[in-house]
């Protein structure tokens, strides 16, 4: 069950606590966070978008502004290109509304992920200049299109990039020299010289922040009053929206924006997003990450995999209801087929693992080339998962063979796939993800030099469990699960907290679930104190290790009805990493344990 550690963080937490009004278990949870100093506690806990970065602060933004206005008041054809993910959609979304609130003569363009590939190309930028545009504004995408922006400035045109993603670089000498495009404004907060107090947000949140500063400069206001105004509210949804489904960090400035737009999305004002949330059941009350991560989100990305994003980016264009819920029924129904297909192709790179002779690779090159290109990187989460590596999985496409990588944290892929690229034709992307393509005569010689070069050691492939208090459950109640929620919204960089207790004793355990696969269990402590625990984890993984530990009549022991634990050849006895939750059942609420690992 990977390899237990305790966060041994330090700081004074009875003195935090104090100040805070809040208990020295919070105070430790933060600082395991990385939550340092007084100005960070008191964002993270009582941040309000007042506290939001200007939008000012970013490089070459007070030139994106002046270039947009000036083009706006000519009366220029300003074309925004985004990209096929829920990020690209949504900066694309957000930067057209702002740009049409402006008064622009505006229009979209979204590549098609198999015609067009990632990013800028010079076709999308031909067909620009034929429509008769002036202007190309990026979203999500910009920052390595050198040869497609040399091609705009060739025909005349105005470019203007915003991104977010890593800028590329030669290494000379065993110096990096990044190579910027040559746009009339490039807004990526990722720059050497931008000096941006927080990097780390999405293409959206860069779109965001161009539209409050552009309509805070004709205006003549302060970009916090555009931010506050009815238009601000909408598109920080969208923001919030982007950032949980291109998985940044909720930490900082994206904590702020989530837990705001997360708040506003309750009573969204936006048409499209309130027909998705109908068509798949979703109550606007009760929006997580968690929907955005695995309901709603994954609708947007199903579209721009197997059709075309155009469509999400009309559903939330949409002036009607009837026909917001048909393209919101439309884009659920691609979700599913989507989901069915990426089954399919995950039982098959499975089989490449355990059958294929690929079961010792440190950095796993899975090559399915019946596979739906756009469904590569879905697989590759799934296989990066299960067998915790590296891994790549490629698929055939129009023109050679397209992947997708998703990493672990010790191996920083676009570092390691930069050692090699003279292998492809195309690719990009950042630590843990990345996107590439390549002749299939390299397929073989890829997955050879990725292992080759790989410095992993057997410890970083050993997951880690990282547990923030060692807690007994006694400790527990419902005031204390009250005060955890002030550390939502949980996700990426701010996980949800995992406490730990040893000795657990198993007394009582039922089965629930249409297929029966989660455990609901009455335990006990060592000073005979019970708790309802419940485990929504691999069961017949936990079935295993308790028949294998203590035989197979303590497992059946377990669940029989009767006194509890009668018959049992010896007591369950494990050590649990667990969180407590509410559980609301027909009006009653009461105190429960969730079991994460267990050993």
């Amino acid at each position: 069950m990977g390899k237990w550690m305790v966060a041994a963080k330090r700081a004074d937490f009875d003195a935090i606590a104090q100040k805070y009004q809040i208990s020295p278990v919070l105070a430790r949870i933060i600082r395991n966070r990385d939550v340092v100093g007084d100005e960070e506690i008191d964002r993270f806990l009582n941040g309000t978008r007042a506290k939001l970065y200007a939008p000012g602060l970013l490089k070459d933004m007070d030139r994106a502004v002046e270039i947009l206005l000036h083009k706006v008041a000519e009366g220029k054809h300003i074309r925004v290109i985004g990209d096929y993910d829920i990020d690209g959609i949504c900066s694309t979304y957000i930067l057209y509304r702002g740009l049409m609130a402006c008064g622009a003569q505006v229009d979209t363009a979204i590549p098609h992920r198999i015609h067009d590939g990632y990013g800028l190309n010079e076709h999308l930028i031909q067909e620009a200049h034929d429509a008769g545009a002036d202007t190309v504004l990026t979203c999500d995408n910009g920052i390595a299109a050198y040869s497609q922006i040399e091609f705009a400035n060739a025909l005349g045109m105005t470019v203007i990039v915003t991104d977010h993603h890593e800028v590329p670089y030669d290494e000379v000498d065993g110096q990096r020299q990044y190579r910027v495009p040559k746009a009339q404004a490039v807004v990526d907060p990722k720059q050497e010289d931008c000096s941006y107090p927080f990097p780390e947000i999405c293409g959206a949140v860069v779109a965001y922040k161009l539209v409050l500063a552009l309509l805070a400069e004709q205006e003549h206001v302060d970009w916090r009053d555009v931010m506050e105004s009815e238009l601000g509210l909408e598109l920080m949804e969208f923001a919030a929206f982007a950032t949980i489904g291109d998985v940044m960090e909720l930490r900082d400035e994206n904590r702020i924006i989530v837990k705001s737009g997360l708040e506003l999305m309750a009573h969204t004002r936006n048409i499209g997003l309130r027909a998705l949330m109908q068509a798949t059941g979703t109550d606007p009350a009760r929006i997580k990450p968690y929907t955005i991560g695995f309901v709603l989100g994954p609708c947007l990305n199903a579209t721009g995999r197997l059709d075309t994003a155009v469509n999400a980016l009309e559903l939330f264009q949409a002036q009607d209801m009837d026909r917001a819920a048909m393209l919101a029924g439309d884009l659920k129904a691609m979700n599913d087929s989507r989901k069915e297909l990426t089954l399919k192709g995950v039982e098959e790179a499975s089989a490449q693992i355990e059958q294929g002779g690929l079961g010792s690779d440190r950095v796993l090159v899975i090559y399915l080339p019946k596979v739906h290109e756009s469904l590569a990187g879905i697989i590759a989460g799934r296989i990066r998962e299960k067998y915790y590596r590296p891994t790549f999985v490629l698929t055939k496409a129009e023109e050679g063979v397209k992947g997708s990588g998703r990493s672990i944290e010790a191996f920083h892929m676009y570092d390691e796939l930069t050692k090699c690229k003279e292998l492809f034709t195309k690719y990009g992307g950042h630590k843990l993800a990345a996107g590439l393509s390549l002749a299939e005569e390299n397929v073989g010689e890829l997955r050879r030099r990725l292992n080759e070069n790989c410095t992993l050691t057997d410890e970083d492939f050993e997951e880690k469990v990282l547990i923030d208090v060692p807690m007994p459950m006694a400790y527990a109640s419902l005031d204390f699960v009250a005060e955890l929620e002030r550390l939502e919204p949980f996700g990426n960089g701010n996980p949800k907290p995992q406490f730990a207790q040893k000795n657990v004793r198993f007394v009582s355990g039922r089965l629930l679930g249409a297929s029966r696969n989660v455990g609901k269990y009455t335990v006990e402590d060592e000073d005979g104190r019970r708790y309802e625990l419940i485990y929504f984890g691999d069961i017949e993984g936990f079935h295993a290790h308790v028949s294998a530990k203590y035989g197979a009549g303590a497992l059946d022991g377990l669940y029989r009805t009767g006194s509890p634990g009668c018959g049992a050849a010896q007591p369950v006895v494990l050590s649990v990493v667990y969180y407590p939750d509410v559980n609301e059942y027909r009006g009653n609420v009461s105190l429960q344990m969730v079991m994460k690992y267990y050993q």
